[in-house]
């Protein structure tokens, strides 16, 4: 049987990969990309700014990062906006809220039913998210009594986590001397969500800013009593709501 051309099914319906990572997988990258401000709005100025930094997240070539950006423009999922960065459209949005939210339940399923951890289950949750229907993702929700979070403390529901999003903030962004309860882990980085995991930094732990040096990439924290120097990478993928 003869292949059929990508340039005859739109986009939001078919199985294309660039670099093994889907359309779904790159709108959730532009949709967590907008998370910092609290809007759907990437905080860079260049579309190949936001090709460099979806190509980190997703580790793909920012070649492939461009051209996906490109058929997702084309698709009508992103546009340009005043300093011509790459946006979700309406229904880019509703896609990315799609696929997040499948995601986050289907995380839970494996952390409260396979026996995964919560790192592990991320990763599996990549793989597995295209496998899995709206109703099947809805049955899953309801058989696990509709949990409110992901494993990573990201909320089930968009809208609520958009309106969290204004109490929250990275731990780098603290003032030294603040202390701060952890709420979300960034978990795009599989390396640096086994991090946090192994280091006890997980939501609902107290942590304190104890010093900030930005211009060494390195912080110092308090948790559990303890100090510990960690990473400028790991100090912003920590989201905060300060005491």
């Amino acid at each position: 049987m003869p292949a059929v051309s990508d340039e005859l099914l739109p986009l939001s319906r078919i199985a294309f990969v660039a670099e093994r990572h889907s359309v779904d997988e790159y709108l959730e990258t532009i949709y967590f990309l907008a998370f910092p401000i609290g809007e759907y709005r990437p905080t860079t100025q260049g579309s190949s700014t936001l090709a460099v930094r979806v190509a980190e997240m997703l580790g793909v070539s920012r070649a492939s990062a461009g051209e996906m950006l490109k058929r997702l423009e084309a698709e009508g999922l992103v546009e340009r906006g005043e300093h011509k960065e790459a946006i979700l459209t309406a229904e880019g949005r509703k896609l990315a809220e799609r696929a997040v939210r499948r995601h986050r339940i289907i995380e839970r399923l494996l952390t409260d039913f396979m026996g995964y951890t919560p790192a592990e289950a991320h990763e599996q949750a990549d793989l597995l998210g295209d496998t899995f229907t709206d109703e099947m993702v809805e049955r899953i929700e309801k058989q696990l009594g509709e949990p409110d979070r992901c494993p990573h403390g990201w909320p089930v529901d968009t809208e609520f986590e958009q309106a969290e999003n204004r109490e929250l903030q990275p731990l780098a962004d603290l003032e030294p001397g603040t202390s701060a309860e952890i709420v979300r882990l960034a978990e795009h980085d599989g390396s640096l969500l086994h991090y946090y995991y192994d280091e006890g930094l997980v939501p609902g732990v107290t942590v304190e800013l104890r010093e900030a040096q930005p211009a060494a990439g390195q912080f110092t924290v308090r948790v559990d009593g303890s100090e510990r120097a960690i990473g400028e990478k790991a100090a912003a993928g920590l989201f905060v709501r300060a005491a």
